[in-house]
Order: structure tokens, then sequence, then C-alpha cells
């Protein structure tokens, strides 16, 4: 009985040592300005994960409305489909669509490497093989800028075999005000190992939404306190004196699903056959045999109801640079199931969360995102109609005096209307 009861205290140790999360800051040793990055502004790029386009209005986020005023705002902001969080941060980072930059949804299955992403999965997201192109930080960080990140998608994996200099593993326990005052210790550091570039995401919204919904009390509640933290962390920041800009912005919106009647997987679809990943709005089919990609499409399609569409990669609508032409990866399936909102397919026996996002932007308004930005390098009172979020690299990178190494989907056209002229 003894050694039964030491083994089990032995095992909820290993359990507990694997439940706990690093909340220590990582830190790349070595990395300094140069002396001419040292005379760069400074960005501060926060994500308010889940917030949608109209929630400072909605719910009257008296701190943000007044920043807006004073600097640059859209109507909204087009997240790239699907209106997922992993591939839209890391979209805004890049300046890439997803089928250009890898992560093609939260979790997706990659036929070459036989292996499923998951953002739940810590070894995949700390994996930098699974991440193209080249995030801001990257970008930075080669030309001898110092940058920092906190719980960004993909700061937590070496990417070309880079981290920001100074980073956290991602870990919803350390509170927002350590959080914040974190931000301004680095901006406090000697010029040479400053950060000039600051990544900063924020999830509680997005899980409020969830959750609650987007038309919730809870909901309402959140977006209150983003807004109070928003507030201190500039009047915190004000306090260093250092000419910061920020760019406020959202992966996505989020609506208020059917959570009653829900799709299941078509009787068509042969799991013996298939790998079948995503759910939601977006089911995704990789043929383990080629040869079942067209009897199955068209059983499908003769089998589809009004709720839900069914294409081929090669004939996915070219709105959502997600088909064959742009499967950079080859992580995109062979078949999609797209479905119409409300609607979502779902697997579980469990209801689905109340509150969702995944669909096309361009189809359902729900899902645009916000874009707000201020700072001495921002004009003043600049409204703009909505805009793709691929078109934030090129701001950042205009304000930090950064080269762009590579191909991007971003243009310069949003950066040239709400940044002033270089003197």
């Amino acid at each position: 009985m003894k050694r039964y009861t030491l083994l089990m205290l032995l095992l909820v140790s290993c359990f507990s040592l694997q439940a706990q999360v690093d909340t220590t800051q990582q830190i790349v040793r070595g990395r300094v300005n140069s002396p001419q990055q040292q005379q760069k502004s400074y960005v501060i790029l926060i994500s308010a994960d889940g917030f949608r386009y109209d929630y400072a209005e909605k719910y009257q986020a008296e701190n943000l409305l007044n920043l807006r005023r004073q600097g640059v705002q859209a109507h909204s902001m087009l997240p790239a489909f699907p209106s997922k969080t992993f591939p839209n941060h890391y979209s805004i980072v890049t300046g890439l669509y997803p089928a250009h930059h890898g992560l093609v949804n939260n979790s997706f299955y990659d036929p070459q490497r036989k292996q499923t992403y998951s953002m739940r999965d810590r070894a995949m997201v700390e994996d930098g093989s699974w991440y193209g192109g080249t995030p801001l930080w990257v970008l930075a960080e080669q030309q001898q800028m110092v940058t920092a990140s906190f719980y960004w998608v993909g700061s937590e994996a070496p990417i070309q075999g880079v981290f920001p200099t100074y980073h956290y593993k991602y870990n919803e326990s350390l509170p927002i005000g350590k959080r914040i005052q974190t931000v301004v210790d680095w901006l406090n550091l000697p010029e040479e190992r400053r950060p000039h570039l600051i990544t900063f995401y924020l999830p509680e919204v997005d899980h409020a939404g969830h959750s609650f919904g987007p038309d919730a009390p809870e909901t309402e509640k959140a977006v209150a306190e983003l807004d109070e933290n928003i507030k201190k962390l500039t009047e915190a920041v004000a306090q260093t004196g250092l000419p910061v800009n920020y760019i406020f912005v959202s992966d996505h919106g989020m609506i208020q699903i059917d959570q009653e009647n829900t799709l299941s997987l078509p009787a068509a679809i042969d799991t013996a056959k298939f790998m079948v990943s995503g759910g939601g709005m977006v089911v995704e089919l990789h043929a383990k045999d080629k040869s079942a990609i067209k009897s199955t499409y068209k059983q499908l399609k003769k089998e589809a109801s009004p709720e839900y569409e069914v294409y081929l990669k090669s004939n996915l609508p070219k709105k959502l640079k997600y088909g064959s032409a742009d499967d950079t990866y080859g992580r995109i399936g062979d078949i999609m199931l797209l479905s119409y909102a409300p609607k979502v397919f779902h697997f579980s026996r469990r209801k689905p969360s109340p509150g969702a996002h995944g669909y096309d932007p361009k189809a359902v308004k729900e899902m645009h995102a916000t874009f707000y930005a201020w700072g001495p390098a921002f004009k003043s009172g600049v409204e703009l109609p909505s805009f793709e979020n691929v078109h934030v690299y090129p701001i950042v990178t205009e304000i930090l005096g950064l080269k762009i190494n590579q191909k991007i989907d971003g243009n310069h056209k949003v950066a040239q209307e709400v940044l002033k002229e270089k003197k």
C-alpha cells in the first residue's frame, strides 16, 4: 500500500510539473541595436484577439475611441481566410496570406510531413520549420534591431533560426499588470539593448466572445477591461518620454452561431480514404489515395445542403486566396466543406460555444477586425475604408526604416495614406 501511495504521489508530481508553464522571460544574449538602429522610432503592435470591428462603438471603449481620433482608423480590417487566430496573427506580421506563409488554420494536416499541426501542441508551436515568411521581428533582428514579443503567434519558435531578443512562452497566468510593466521595463533598457519593435497579444476579449457570444454582458465587460488596460499601458509608456507609435489591431471578429442545429460529417466521406481536419466553418479532406477525390466530390455535391458548400481545392473562389494556385506548402485539403453563417460543423457531443469565427470575411461582416494607430509617425484624424491585414507589415517597416527582403502580399498604399511624410 505504501509503494502504491508513493507511486501515485510521484505520478501526481510529474503531472504537476508538466502542467507548469514557464513564466520566465526568454532572452537571447549578445544582441544589441546597431548605432544606426538606435536612432529609429519605436512601434508597439498590439493585438486584442477577437476584437470585432464595431466593439469600440458598441461597448463605448472611451479610451480607444479617443486614441483613434488622435490618429488613424479604418472602417474595419479584413482578416485573411479562414478568419482564425493563428493564420491571421501570422499574416499580420509576415504580410502574407495563410496559404503563402503556411499556417493555413489553427490546426491542419501536412501530407508531406504526415503530421497535424495544432496550436495546442507546444512541440509544434515551438518548431520553426512550420512557419514560412519573414516575421517582422526576424526582419528587424536580421538588420540589427532589437525586438521583443509577448505571446504573438510564431514568437516562441526559431523562425529562420531567429527568436525575438526578449520573449515569453504563452502563459495566461501572468497578470496583465506584470505584462504592462515588462513592456515599460523593456523601453527603459539602455539604448543598445532597448527593443524598437514590441508585439503584444491580449486574449481576453476573444475568450469572452467564444464563451458567451459577442452580445453578452461578459463580452462588454472584457472590452471595458481591455480599454482600461490600454490606457494603463499608454500612460506608463508615456513616462519613458520615447517616440512610441502604437498600432492596435485584432485578428478577426465574432458571430453568434447556431448551437442547436450543427452540421455533422457527411456520410459520403470515408475516413479510411481521407484525413479530415478542421471543423466549425471549414472542413478539409486530404485524400490518402488521389483516385478517391473525384467520386467523393461528386457524391458530396449531390448530397450537399443549402447550409454548406463543397469545393475542390482547384475551384475554390479566387477571392479566398486559398486554392491550388496559392497552396505554397501543400497544406490545403483536396476537398473543402465551407459552412454558411451561422451554421458550423461540429463533431462532439458537447454543444459548441455560442461565439465563433472562421467564415469568409468578404461575405460575413461580423468577421471583420479592427485597425487603429496613433503616435508621432501617424497622421491625425484620418479615416480609411476597410483594407486587408497583409498591409500592416509595410506600415511597420516604413516606421522602423526596415528593408523588406522578400516578396509579400501586402503593399505600401495604406502606409502612404496613414503615415506622415518623413522630413
